[in-house]
């Protein structure tokens, strides 16, 4: 198959509402999807991620803003006019047809010419790998070829813009990666601009080129994976991609070079002055694997702030361990690289935890 045309996608001041206004879905969405990206939708149930992506495939319609796909306002435009393919999590495959007739049905639909049909058919089947599976139906076929064909069918009509719910949620987790891997190389081949909404916060962060996290109908932030990671804006976006700690307090001093930090769960803590933090009410993230622990007295430098704990639960997880360590009332989450023949610390064992600075971020509350 040709590289398809790259078009942008873009949401201005979208609104939608249930109930008369009562249930507002989505708060004026603004965001903009750029030609050829592979853009995620990421958030929890409820969120509305999902009721933006069929907004975009015409199955809801907003109140409120525009909806631009290529530059034109596509608000009251059908679904089956607006040349965008959706991949459902259900797959929704005609159990009846066979591979080829299923990935067919869609140009069968608009009246192609038979020779265009068998040419375009083989050619995409042979894209992802089913060209021997022609002839069977979806009952013979594992999970991923029937996702494989899911997307060949939605991707022969050769739409301006691919549109993915949650296509892995039925898959185990080795199968998954596999497809991720290949739902993206398949969007790199064809260039086609892709918005795949999830929940699970590594398949967005290992796909997309960029992603906007959403909550409560609105987007919270909207970046690179590791803008996100590494800079989240508030402390639902740090909790939610990726695993971090939170402690919740106040500072009451910005004198000098350090600013005290008190906390209900540890009492005070003195950190270095940073450009983000406020007098007032905050919150402190660092995640677990920045977390330097040891045993006995503290180590000697000034990159670290140093806190007094106990274990209390020990996972053993591969490639590191997992800690839960009780720190005054607080408790804090430490990842520590496992190596062959390293014995983990034991629970109750009195440690000491290294914070890194650099990598405290202060967020509102």
């Amino acid at each position: 198959m040709k590289q398809l045309r790259k078009i942008a996608v873009e949401c201005k001041n979208i609104g939608l509402s249930y109930d008369g206004g009562k249930t507002e879905v989505l708060k004026d969405i603004n965001l903009r999807i750029e030609p050829g990206e592979f853009f995620a939708l990421l958030g929890p149930s409820g969120s509305g991620k999902s009721t933006l992506l069929r907004l975009i495939a015409g199955f809801n319609q907003h109140q409120r803003g525009q909806l631009l796909v290529d530059g034109k306002d596509i608000t009251g435009v059908p679904p089956h006019a607006r040349n965008i393919g959706m991949v459902f999590q259900s797959y929704a495959l005609w159990p009846h047809m066979t591979v080829w007739d299923n990935v067919a049905f869609g140009l069968v639909e608009r009246r192609i010419d038979k020779a265009t049909i068998k040419q375009k058919v083989g050619a995409v089947l042979d894209l992802v790998g089913l060209s021997q599976y022609a002839s069977r139906r979806p009952n013979q076929l594992s999970g991923g070829q029937q996702q494989r064909v899911a997307l060949a069918r939605t991707v022969v009509i050769e739409p301006q813009v691919l549109l993915l719910d949650e296509p892995l949620s039925n898959l185990d987790k080795k199968l998954r990666v596999q497809m991720r891997q290949e739902i993206l190389s398949l969007q790199r081949k064809l260039g086609i601009t892709t918005v795949f909404v999830t929940h699970d916060q590594e398949e967005a962060m290992t796909t997309a080129d960029r992603m906007a996290v959403m909550d409560k109908g609105i987007v919270q932030q909207l970046g690179t994976p590791a803008a996100l990671f590494d800079y989240p804006c508030n402390p639902f976006v740090a909790n939610f991609v990726g695993t971090t700690n939170l402690i919740s307090g106040e500072i009451d001093d910005l004198t000098g070079d350090m600013l005290r930090f008190r906390t209900p769960g540890i009492g005070e803590i003195r950190l270095p002055k940073h450009p983000d933090a406020r007098a007032g009410k905050i919150a402190i993230s660092f995640r677990p694997h920045t977390i330097r622990m040891t045993v006995g007295d503290a180590i000697r430098d000034g990159a670290y702030v140093w806190l007094n704990g106990s274990i209390e639960h020990v996972e053993f997880l591969g490639e590191f361990t997992r800690y839960r360590v009780r720190v005054g009332e607080a408790v804090v989450t430490a990842d520590q690289s496992h190596f062959s023949g390293m014995a983990p610390f034991p629970p109750s064992a009195p440690v000491r935890l290294g914070i890194e600075t650099s990598q405290i971020r202060y967020l509102p509350l």
